[in-house]
Protein backbone atom coordinates (compact mmCIF):
# COMPACT_ATOMS: atom_id res chain seq x y z
CA UNK A 1 0.00 0.00 0.00
CA UNK A 2 1.34 3.44 -0.77
CA UNK A 3 2.86 5.06 2.25
CA UNK A 4 1.99 8.52 3.47
CA UNK A 5 4.12 11.20 1.93
CA UNK A 6 4.91 9.03 -1.09
CA UNK A 7 7.52 6.36 -1.60
CA UNK A 8 10.62 6.36 0.60
CA UNK A 9 12.56 4.94 -2.35
CA UNK A 10 12.86 6.29 -5.88
CA UNK A 11 10.64 4.04 -8.04
CA UNK A 12 12.35 2.71 -11.15
CA UNK A 13 15.73 4.17 -10.15
CA UNK A 14 17.66 1.00 -11.10
CA UNK A 15 16.43 1.25 -14.69
CA UNK A 16 17.36 4.94 -14.94
CA UNK A 17 20.73 6.27 -16.24
CA UNK A 18 21.87 6.95 -12.66
CA UNK A 19 21.27 3.33 -11.73
CA UNK A 20 23.09 1.86 -14.75
CA UNK A 21 26.37 0.91 -12.94
CA UNK A 22 24.37 -0.86 -10.23
CA UNK A 23 22.21 -2.58 -12.84
CA UNK A 24 25.36 -3.82 -14.57
CA UNK A 25 26.57 -5.29 -11.26
CA UNK A 26 23.70 -7.80 -11.13
CA UNK A 27 24.20 -8.94 -14.73
CA UNK A 28 26.76 -11.18 -16.39
CA UNK A 29 26.95 -11.51 -20.17
CA UNK A 30 23.59 -9.76 -20.51
CA UNK A 31 21.86 -12.25 -18.18
CA UNK A 32 20.92 -11.92 -14.52
CA UNK A 33 23.79 -13.22 -12.46
CA UNK A 34 23.17 -16.11 -10.05
CA UNK A 35 25.01 -15.30 -6.82
CA UNK A 36 26.52 -17.87 -4.48
CA UNK A 37 26.14 -17.69 -0.70
CA UNK A 38 29.32 -15.63 -0.24
CA UNK A 39 29.03 -13.53 -3.41
CA UNK A 40 27.61 -10.07 -3.91
CA UNK A 41 27.54 -7.49 -6.73
CA UNK A 42 31.00 -6.09 -7.51
CA UNK A 43 31.21 -2.30 -7.64
CA UNK A 44 34.14 0.13 -7.80
CA UNK A 45 35.01 1.79 -4.44
CA UNK A 46 33.51 5.11 -5.54
CA UNK A 47 30.12 3.43 -6.00
CA UNK A 48 30.20 1.27 -2.87
CA UNK A 49 26.78 0.92 -1.22
CA UNK A 50 25.60 -0.65 2.04
CA UNK A 51 23.89 -4.03 1.83
CA UNK A 52 20.70 -4.73 3.78
CA UNK A 53 19.59 -8.37 4.04
CA UNK A 54 16.04 -9.67 4.38
CA UNK A 55 14.39 -13.07 4.51
CA UNK A 56 11.03 -13.48 2.75
CA UNK A 57 8.84 -16.56 3.15
CA UNK A 58 6.68 -17.31 0.09
CA UNK A 59 3.35 -18.87 1.08
CA UNK A 60 0.37 -20.02 -0.95
CA UNK A 61 -1.82 -22.86 -2.13
CA UNK A 62 -0.18 -25.47 -4.32
CA UNK A 63 -0.15 -24.47 -7.98
CA UNK A 64 -0.48 -20.67 -7.59
CA UNK A 65 3.03 -20.12 -8.96
CA UNK A 66 5.31 -19.66 -5.93
CA UNK A 67 8.34 -21.31 -7.53
CA UNK A 68 7.70 -19.61 -10.88
CA UNK A 69 7.45 -16.20 -9.21
CA UNK A 70 10.74 -16.61 -7.33
CA UNK A 71 12.44 -17.77 -10.53
CA UNK A 72 11.13 -14.73 -12.40
CA UNK A 73 12.31 -12.36 -9.66
CA UNK A 74 15.73 -14.01 -9.64
CA UNK A 75 16.00 -14.06 -13.43
CA UNK A 76 16.43 -17.84 -13.54
CA UNK A 77 14.59 -20.31 -15.82
CA UNK A 78 10.98 -20.92 -14.86
CA UNK A 79 10.02 -24.61 -14.64
CA UNK A 80 8.11 -25.53 -17.85
CA UNK A 81 5.58 -27.61 -15.94
CA UNK A 82 4.20 -27.45 -12.43
CA UNK A 83 5.53 -29.81 -9.80
CA UNK A 84 5.05 -29.63 -6.06
CA UNK A 85 8.06 -28.29 -4.18
CA UNK A 86 9.02 -31.17 -1.90
CA UNK A 87 10.90 -29.19 0.74
CA UNK A 88 12.41 -25.76 1.19
CA UNK A 89 14.09 -24.00 -1.74
CA UNK A 90 16.03 -20.81 -1.01
CA UNK A 91 16.95 -18.24 -3.67
CA UNK A 92 18.95 -15.02 -3.33
CA UNK A 93 18.14 -11.85 -5.26
CA UNK A 94 20.20 -8.66 -5.14
CA UNK A 95 18.24 -5.50 -5.93
CA UNK A 96 19.85 -2.04 -5.72
CA UNK A 97 17.50 0.87 -4.94
CA UNK A 98 17.91 4.46 -3.85
CA UNK A 99 16.27 6.12 -0.82
CA UNK A 100 14.89 9.52 -1.71
CA UNK A 101 16.74 11.32 1.08
CA UNK A 102 20.12 9.69 0.45
CA UNK A 103 22.97 10.49 -1.91
CA UNK A 104 23.83 6.83 -2.35
CA UNK A 105 21.81 3.71 -3.05
CA UNK A 106 21.29 0.62 -0.93
CA UNK A 107 21.77 -2.94 -2.16
CA UNK A 108 18.94 -5.15 -0.93
CA UNK A 109 19.84 -8.81 -0.52
CA UNK A 110 16.58 -10.75 -0.58
CA UNK A 111 16.49 -14.38 0.53
CA UNK A 112 13.29 -16.00 -0.76
CA UNK A 113 12.22 -19.19 1.02
CA UNK A 114 9.77 -21.26 -1.02
CA UNK A 115 8.18 -24.37 0.49
CA UNK A 116 5.53 -26.64 -1.02
CA UNK A 117 2.10 -26.34 0.58
CA UNK A 118 1.81 -30.10 0.85
CA UNK A 119 5.17 -30.39 2.60
CA UNK A 120 4.21 -27.63 5.03
CA UNK A 121 1.06 -29.50 6.03
CA UNK A 122 2.86 -32.84 6.31
CA UNK A 123 5.97 -31.82 8.23
CA UNK A 124 5.34 -29.56 11.23
CA UNK A 125 8.94 -28.36 11.51
CA UNK A 126 8.98 -26.69 8.08
CA UNK A 127 6.73 -23.73 8.86
CA UNK A 128 8.74 -22.62 11.95
CA UNK A 129 11.93 -22.96 9.89
CA UNK A 130 10.52 -20.79 7.10
CA UNK A 131 9.35 -18.12 9.54
CA UNK A 132 12.47 -18.12 11.72
CA UNK A 133 14.05 -14.64 11.50
CA UNK A 134 11.82 -13.83 8.54
CA UNK A 135 11.20 -10.17 7.76
CA UNK A 136 8.24 -10.61 5.42
CA UNK A 137 5.71 -13.15 4.22
CA UNK A 138 4.40 -13.15 0.66
CA UNK A 139 0.87 -14.53 0.42
CA UNK A 140 0.22 -15.66 -3.14
CA UNK A 141 -3.00 -16.38 -4.98
CA UNK A 142 -3.79 -16.91 -8.63
CA UNK A 143 -6.22 -14.72 -10.55
CA UNK A 144 -7.29 -17.87 -12.39
CA UNK A 145 -7.96 -19.89 -9.21
CA UNK A 146 -10.69 -18.27 -7.15
CA UNK A 147 -10.32 -20.76 -4.31
CA UNK A 148 -6.73 -19.60 -3.74
CA UNK A 149 -8.06 -16.05 -3.32
CA UNK A 150 -10.92 -17.05 -1.03
CA UNK A 151 -8.51 -19.00 1.17
CA UNK A 152 -6.27 -15.97 1.79
CA UNK A 153 -7.80 -14.96 5.16
CA UNK A 154 -7.51 -18.49 6.56
CA UNK A 155 -4.00 -18.82 5.14
CA UNK A 156 -2.89 -15.55 6.71
CA UNK A 157 -4.36 -16.51 10.09
CA UNK A 158 -2.67 -19.91 9.94
CA UNK A 159 0.75 -18.56 8.97
CA UNK A 160 0.99 -15.42 11.13
CA UNK A 161 0.88 -16.30 14.82
CA UNK A 162 0.73 -14.24 18.03
CA UNK A 163 3.65 -11.87 18.40
CA UNK A 164 4.37 -11.88 14.66
CA UNK A 165 2.27 -8.85 13.77
CA UNK A 166 5.40 -6.85 12.83
CA UNK A 167 6.17 -9.16 9.92
CA UNK A 168 5.72 -7.33 6.62
CA UNK A 169 2.71 -8.94 4.92
CA UNK A 170 2.54 -8.72 1.13
CA UNK A 171 -0.27 -10.15 -1.01
CA UNK A 172 0.66 -10.99 -4.60
CA UNK A 173 -1.66 -12.10 -7.39
CA UNK A 174 -0.06 -14.29 -10.05
CA UNK A 175 -1.16 -14.90 -13.66
CA UNK A 176 -2.52 -11.33 -13.93
CA UNK A 177 -5.17 -11.08 -16.65
CA UNK A 178 -5.08 -8.38 -19.37
CA UNK A 179 -6.68 -4.94 -18.90
CA UNK A 180 -10.45 -4.97 -18.31
CA UNK A 181 -9.99 -8.45 -16.93
CA UNK A 182 -13.45 -8.37 -15.36
CA UNK A 183 -14.57 -9.21 -18.91
CA UNK A 184 -12.03 -11.99 -19.38
CA UNK A 185 -13.30 -15.58 -19.18
CA UNK A 186 -9.86 -16.57 -17.80
CA UNK A 187 -10.26 -14.41 -14.69
CA UNK A 188 -11.83 -15.94 -11.61
CA UNK A 189 -10.91 -12.96 -9.40
CA UNK A 190 -12.20 -9.53 -10.43
CA UNK A 191 -11.10 -5.98 -9.64
CA UNK A 192 -14.13 -5.66 -7.38
CA UNK A 193 -12.97 -8.71 -5.42
CA UNK A 194 -9.49 -7.24 -5.07
CA UNK A 195 -10.81 -3.84 -3.97
CA UNK A 196 -13.02 -5.46 -1.33
CA UNK A 197 -10.09 -7.46 0.03
CA UNK A 198 -7.84 -4.38 0.16
CA UNK A 199 -10.49 -2.42 2.02
CA UNK A 200 -11.13 -5.19 4.54
CA UNK A 201 -7.50 -6.04 5.26
CA UNK A 202 -5.69 -2.76 4.62
CA UNK A 203 -3.23 -4.51 2.30
CA UNK A 204 -2.56 -3.57 -1.30
CA UNK A 205 -2.64 -6.50 -3.72
CA UNK A 206 0.43 -6.52 -5.94
CA UNK A 207 0.46 -8.16 -9.35
CA UNK A 208 3.27 -10.36 -10.58
CA UNK A 209 4.60 -9.81 -14.09
CA UNK A 210 5.10 -12.52 -16.67
CA UNK A 211 6.65 -15.59 -15.07
CA UNK A 212 8.26 -16.53 -18.35
CA UNK A 213 10.10 -13.25 -18.80
CA UNK A 214 13.60 -14.78 -18.58
CA UNK A 215 16.79 -13.28 -17.21
CA UNK A 216 17.74 -10.77 -19.90
CA UNK A 217 17.79 -6.99 -19.51
CA UNK A 218 14.64 -6.55 -21.54
CA UNK A 219 12.69 -8.79 -19.17
CA UNK A 220 13.81 -6.91 -16.07
CA UNK A 221 11.20 -4.19 -16.57
CA UNK A 222 8.46 -6.79 -16.00
CA UNK A 223 9.68 -7.74 -12.52
CA UNK A 224 11.16 -4.38 -11.47
CA UNK A 225 7.86 -2.90 -10.17
CA UNK A 226 7.27 -5.87 -7.86
CA UNK A 227 10.86 -5.89 -6.56
CA UNK A 228 10.67 -2.13 -6.01
CA UNK A 229 7.44 -2.59 -4.06
CA UNK A 230 8.92 -5.36 -1.90
CA UNK A 231 12.07 -3.48 -0.92
CA UNK A 232 10.01 -0.33 -0.32
CA UNK A 233 7.91 -2.09 2.31
CA UNK A 234 10.88 -3.77 3.96
CA UNK A 235 12.90 -0.56 4.05
CA UNK A 236 10.04 1.46 5.49
CA UNK A 237 9.35 -1.14 8.19
CA UNK A 238 13.02 -1.09 9.25
CA UNK A 239 13.12 2.69 9.32
CA UNK A 240 10.02 2.84 11.51
CA UNK A 241 11.44 0.14 13.81
CA UNK A 242 14.64 2.18 14.10
CA UNK A 243 12.63 5.21 15.25
CA UNK A 244 13.05 7.16 12.04
CA UNK A 245 9.40 8.11 11.65
CA UNK A 246 7.73 7.13 8.38
CA UNK A 247 10.85 5.68 6.82
CA UNK A 248 11.52 8.61 4.51
CA UNK A 249 15.04 9.10 5.84
CA UNK A 250 17.84 7.74 3.72
CA UNK A 251 20.23 6.07 6.15
CA UNK A 252 20.18 2.28 6.36
CA UNK A 253 19.16 0.80 9.69
CA UNK A 254 21.98 -0.11 12.03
Amino acid sequence: MAARGGSALEPGWLLSPAGRPYLDSIFQKNQRRVFGLLERPALPPALAAPTVTYKLFVSGKSGVGKTALVAALAGTPVPPTHHETLGIEASTVFWPAKPRASDRPVIFQLHFWDCGDGALKKFEHLLPACKEEADAILFLFSFTDRSSFEELPAQMSRIVGPGEENLVKVVVGTNPPPPRFDLSPLSDVTERDVAAFEGAWGLQVLRAGSAGAGGGRGALAQVAPLLDALVERLWRQDQIAAGLGTGDEGSPPA
